[in-house]
């Protein structure tokens, strides 16, 4: 039988919970009788999917947009040709969760405290409705009973060796993880299609569960002793996370539930949610699919990105040794820029303001350590870069994006291995790509296959076009 890399208590609290998801202990009392999530959405997918059925059928030949060549050389940048229902990047209001604000997703989401659950945006992504705090307390004793790391999986991780990056061992993780994909089972088993989006859904639930073992087994085995913090069935997703990594500060718990959420869906254009939407399409599992999202994820112009503006950010603190002037800062910026490089943790592919994330890392900041040196500094790049870069000309946008603070805030509480920071932004993006992937195999979506066309190719065609555009 599997052991696990609980306890043998927790274990049988685990047990306990697989019960009955209606469990909830943190509040000592017994839930109404709500539908759970997979019920909700059980509910609400025939009508949705004949929507789109009927929508497809009656203007399946509108054009909805241009492509140009520059488009095509440019890394498909703003063509139109994904759906993603859980959010829309609008580049003037920013992100927006199924139609809500980030201030507005942490006004309604259900909390323990004051910040929004993570578990309460997966059920709003996943349903497009606000889940009661009942319901997600159940979804938290669902997660937690899910949570338990097959052997092969430890023993992997436990073998590799510690320089290699912490985003290859999670992404070696969550592939080996595979062994336990109940869809790959069903569908080598020749089930239905209709039920593909329920096997589906347990694999992105038996996943997430999961997830927090991973990441802290893998920070406390390249940082640390190897031994994890406590797991505690009974805990909500965040407050597990940060515990098994080692940390019991209620603050940073709060700053976990937060980061979670905020970090979890960026719509469907990104490298991670791409690439997971893209595996996803050929029936690849969740496991599959999202290990190779996260692959993408590692890379320096996404998910890594927050890691470079921790490294340049302290490169700074060293060369201007306390002088936080405004004049020291702009020169400062202007040497970055007129070597070529870039100032990292400003600019956005589509955002055309201040990334709403970053500000909502700021007000974290603001109430609980507005003296903090990092944060002071962050504070002023934020008042002199969007001028030296609006000067420079040649930045779209000049504003800060969610990766300039983010580490900011992990470094205050002693978390300052920047190189495991991606991990935590993995775990997060699995909240917001999981979703889409039970909604694909609900509504019966195609396998993505776009058209290439090569140089000469695309050469043959503009000449055609502008010859009969003459």
């Amino acid at each position: 039988m599997s052991s696990s890399i609980l306890s043998t208590q927790a274990r049988t609290l685990l047990s306990r919970q697989r019960s009955s998801i209606y469990l909830l202990p943190r509040l000592y009392t017994t839930a109404s009788p709500e539908r759970t999530l997979k019920e909700t959405f059980a509910n609400i997918i025939p009508a949705k999917a004949e929507e789109i059925k009927k929508f497809k059928k009656e203007h399946g030949k509108t054009v909805i947009g241009e492509v140009l060549l520059e488009q095509a050389y440019g890394g498909m940048r703003g063509i139109k040709g994904i759906v993603w229902e859980g959010s829309v990047l609008d580049p003037e209001e920013g992100i927006k969760f199924r139609g809500r604000t980030i201030p507005e997703i942490q006004n309604q989401l259900p909390k323990i405290n004051d910040e929004p659950l993570p578990e309460g945006l997966f059920w709003l992504l996943l349903t497009g409705e606000i889940p009661t705090l009942n319901q997600v307390n159940a979804l938290s004793a669902d997660l937690a009973s899910r949570s338990e790391l097959p052997d092969h999986v430890v023993q992997l991780l436990d073998n590799l060796p510690k320089h290699l990056h912490p985003m290859a061992q999670f992404s070696m993780a969550v592939t080996a993880l595979e062994s336990e994909s109940k869809f790959a089972k069903a569908y080598a088993q020749g089930v239905s299609k209709k039920d593909y989006w329920s096997y589906t859904f347990e694999d992105s639930l038996d996943l997430l569960g999961k997830l927090p073992n991973i990441a802290a087994k893998i920070y406390r085995n390249v940082f640390k002793d190897g031994k994890l913090g406590q797991f505690d069935a009974q805990a909500d997703y965040g407050k597990n996370l940060a515990n098994l990594m080692g940390y019991s500060n209620k603050d940073f718990i709060e700053l976990m539930r937060l980061y979670l959420t905020i970090h979890s869906d960026h719509e469907g254009g990104n490298v991670s949610a791409h690439t997971t939407h893209l595996v996803g399409s050929a029936l690849s599992s969740p496991y599959l699919s999202l290990a190779a999202g996260l692959n993408g994820l590692a890379g320096p112009l996404h998910g890594r990105a927050n890691q470079e503006v921790l490294e340049w950010l302290f490169k700074l603190r060293e060369e201007v040794k306390g002088d936080y002037s405004t004049e020291t800062i702009e020169k400062y910026l202007w040497d970055t820029l007129n070597s070529g490089r870039v100032v990292p943790g400003y600019g956005h592919a589509v955002l055309r303001k201040t990334d709403p994330r970053y500000m909502a890392q700021r007000e974290f900041a603001l109430k609980h350590f507005p003296d903090y040196e990092l944060f002071t500094l962050v504070s002023k790049i934020y008042e002199v870069a969007p001028k030296v870069l609006t000067k420079h000309g040649k930045t779209k946008n000049p504003w800060p994006n969610v990766d300039s603070h983010s580490g900011v805030l992990l470094q205050y509480y002693g978390l300052s291995e920047a190189s495991f920071y991606t991990v935590l932004f993995g775990v997060s993006r699995a909240f917001g790509v999981l979703p889409q992937l039970i909604i694909d195999r609900a509504v019966g979506a195609p396998i993505e296959r776009p058209k290439s066309f090569s140089t000469e190719k695309y050469m043959e065609l503009v000449k055609k076009i502008e010859s009969s555009s003459k």
